[in-house]
């Protein structure tokens, strides 16, 4: 018995001592290093992640000879053959070498995971390290670095804005988070707000309409966030940060394990801003106060025959408020001080299940609730909206010519509010506007050999107000055998169906009247779109040059006019067309010893045309630039990022040919930097000035803002403003002349700590 007893314990020793073996090191190319690399020891169950500063560790790994198997997107997978003996700690560092061929994973151009390369729509991909460079409270603000996109205010005081694509309004871009809709015109920003950066992995933007695939509100482009997998997350992460002044933001996040098959990722982030700055003296707050918390958790749930089903719920509280520096909640709704506040909840789910079937089928989902409670002055607007969306999608390839895709879409949406709009013609019995939006889609990818593919895809709707809408594209790639350059044409076609209380801020604001010509029709859009890109490789230094021009012509838009009258807002269908059309050029290059540029352009005329007169759209720049430049010194673990904007002049809505405020924006820029220093392989500090140039509005932004209740103001027997000699500008209260934040040059400070 003593005998078994040794050799039990000598057999449980070996056993332990085996599992002391370890493998630790850093993966890198070049140039930097490189997160999120996959590392694992093949037909085994051992693996994982390299971390943000590219360290890797893999422990208790048996003693023998394996091989270990290096990879990540973009770069040539390393495999070398390791022999591990008894309690052996070995490091091994890795070099990848890139290549060059564009293979970013890419979905939301055609519904499928792609490589860029090989997408016939072009995609820009926007890693979380791009983010990084200019850290912001929400992915809102931090696209004012991508090119050809702006983060617009749309008004003074409460700051709620959108996102322009090309010179279109928010209303015309469509925001999704992996790869689902969540978003609509109630609720344009917080799509965009609220979800921890650290748990994105990157964002994808379609600029030019996506309606084939994605129906309504699809016109001007897609922007699609796409979430980490659990599996790949970080175990834990804390990034905080705040500023000059005193604005606090803090991401919080783990993955855990709900039970042996199902793993999920919680993101917790936290905004607050509570420091009343009147810098331009006008008696407004210079920047909205906030209180924000988002909570995000994501789930994968595995299944035995390896099908995909994942689930992810969010929800967002917000209160935030802007007006005269001595508002507080007890002048809520009264004429007392004027202020904007706005309660915001709102609750989004969203999925996508792998049908059990040999075929290549998934359900998509998703729904969402939003909830606003707001005070515009002494105008209440209480809205509520519900959208559930769901589609079922079809993948088949026949042969090597053909990949098809099919596709069944239902979207129901509700929309109750207090004003007018929700109500009967008699003005007091409600009527919640309820739209049934059904779908089907179809498109035929096809190789018409390995440097020729082309896409033909068609969708049709009905809308249960509108009837039916039919929506078809066509697109064309050719790439060079070695795939340095590739050529693409689209021709699609956009439709959206307008709700103006639901996306229009200046529609909400008490210093105008709205006012209604005839039932709004849906607007239709017509786009084309070249694309050319071109990689370089010029003695060790790498460029990609993405080149691309954009035409697109609209019919039935609906534009706000402030100009006929000057108190009231105008909305109709045009009665002619507006063409937004123009070229942007973007620029990687990176240099040896740790120099990284990123340099962008857009130049673009965006004008209405009616009544065969020409007049350029509101709000809307001629030029804009971007910039991103970073240097990494490796001894010191050192990162500096230079990151800008410049814009050209934008034409702004004046009350009236009295109004002395200028009526073109004149040009500015938004200039940050930041340096980044590692500490060990879990700590990041990270600090710097953002605004460097201290640029912000003229200080006459808003129209009286000393009379915000127009007590001042005479107005004649039509309701117009005239001049006296208390207001000899025949002016009123107006926020709505803005085209950039009155926030100006601060500093701030971060720290990040992840383990993983």
């Amino acid at each position: 018995m003593k005998f078994y007893l040794k050799i039990l314990l000598l057999i449980f020793s070996v056993t332990c001592s085996s599992q002391n073996n370890s493998l630790t090191g850093k993966i890198s190319d070049r140039l930097e290093n490189l997160s999120y690399a996959n590392i694992y020891i093949q037909n085994t169950k051992f693996g994982t992640s390299s971390n943000d500063e590219g360290y890797y560790q893999i422990k208790n790994i048996p003693s023998g000879t394996y091989k270990i198997v290096v990879s990540s997107i973009g770069y040539n997978t390393k495999t070398i053959e390791i022999t591990f003996n008894k309690d052996e700690k070995i490091i091994q560092n890795f070099s990848l070498v890139s290549d060059n061929s564009l293979d970013e994973i890419v979905v939301s151009g055609n519904l499928k995971p792609v490589s860029k390369s090989a997408s016939s729509v072009p995609v820009d991909v926007y890693s979380k390290s791009f983010f990084k460079k200019n850290p912001t409270p929400s992915i809102f603000e931090s696209l004012q670095n991508v090119n050809g996109v702006r983060p617009q205010l749309n008004c003074n005081v409460c700051n709620t804005g959108d996102i322009h694509i090309n010179g279109l309004e928010g209303p015309y871009t469509f925001v999704l988070i992996d790869g689902m809709p969540i978003v609509s015109g109630l609720s344009t920003v917080y799509g965009l707000t609220g979800i921890p950066q650290a748990l994105i992995q990157r964002v994808e933007v379609v600029k030019g309409p996506a309606s084939t695939l994605y129906g309504s509100e699809a016109v001007g482009g897609i922007i699609n966030i796409i979430t980490k997998k659990p599996s790949n997350s970080p175990l834990l992460f804390v990034d905080s940060f705040s500023s000059s002044w005193e604005e606090i933001n803090t991401d919080i996040g783990f993955k855990y394990n709900a039970s042996k098959k199902i793993q999920g990722l919680l993101g917790i982030n936290y905004f607050n801003y509570q420091n009343i700055i009147d810098n331009n003296n006008d008696n407004f707050t210079d920047l909205t106060l906030q209180n924000r918390i988002s909570i995000f958790n994501k789930l994968n749930i595995e299944r035995s025959n390896n099908k995909l089903f994942t689930v992810a719920f969010r929800y967002v509280y917000e209160d935030r408020w802007g007006g005269e520096t001595n508002w507080n909640k007890s002048f809520r709704g009264t004429d007392l001080v004027y202020g904007e506040s706005i309660y915001t909840s709102r609750w989004e789910t969203f999925g996508t299940y792998e049908l059990p079937t040999t075929e290549n089928i998934r359900l998509q989902f998703s729904a969402n609730g939003h909830h606003q409670d707001s005070f515009y002055g002494t105008d209440s607007y209480k809205a509520d909206q519900l959208i559930a969306f769901g589609q079922l999608v079809y993948n088949k390839k026949i042969k090597k010519k053909h990949d098809l895709l099919f596709g069944i879409a239902y979207r129901y949406t509700t929309y109750d509010d207090n004003t007018f709009v929700t109500s009967e013609s008699d003005g007091v019995t409600n009527k919640p506007s309820i739209i049934h939006l059904p779908g089907v889609f179809i498109q035929d990818e096809m190789n018409l050999s390995n440097q020729h593919k082309l896409l033909i895809g068609a969708r049709y709707d009905y809308n249960s107000l509108h009837g039916t809408i039919f929506s078809p594209r066509v697109n064309y790639k050719w790439n060079s055998k070695n795939n340095k350059n590739i050529l693409r044409f689209s021709v699609g076609n956009g439709f959206r169906v307008a709700n103006i209380f639901t996306e229009d801020h200046a529609a909400l604001s008490g210093a105008r009247e709205v006012v209604f010509e005839g039932e709004l029709s849906p607007e239709t859009s017509w786009n084309a779109n070249v694309n050319y890109v071109k990689k370089i490789s010029i003695n060790n230094t790498l460029v990609s040059l993405d080149a691309s021009g954009f035409y697109t012509h609209f019919n039935n838009r609906i534009l706000p006019d402030y100009e006929t009258d000057p108190n009231k807002i105008i909305y109709a269908n045009l009665n002619g067309f507006s063409v937004s059309k123009g070229v942007s050029l973007n620029s990687d290059i990176s240099f040896p010893l740790g120099l990284t540029m990123n340099i962008g352009a857009t130049l673009m005329d965006v004008y209405i045309h009616e009544n065969n007169i020409k007049k350029r759209q509101l709000l809307t720049e001629s030029f804009s630039g971007v910039w991103s430049i970073s240097y990494k010194i490796k001894k010191s673990r050192i990162k500096i990022d230079y990151t800008g904007n410049v814009y050209g002049p934008m034409k702004l809505p004046l009350l009236s040919e009295l109004d002395p405020r200028k009526g073109v924006s004149p040009w500015y820029s938004i200039q940050n930097i930041q340096v980044t220093k590692n500490i060990g392989t879990s700590w990041e500090m990270y600090g710097g000035i953002k605004n460097i140039l201290n640029f912000t509005p003229a200080r006459n932004s808003i129209a009286r803002s000393f009379d915000p209740f127009d007590s001042g103001v005479v107005f004649n027997s039509s309701g117009e403003a005239i001049a006296t000699a208390n207001n000899p500008y025949a002016l009123t209260f107006d926020p709505s002349y803005v085209y950039a934040s009155n926030q100006g040059i601060r500093g701030f400070l971060g720290l990040r700590y992840t383990i993983f």
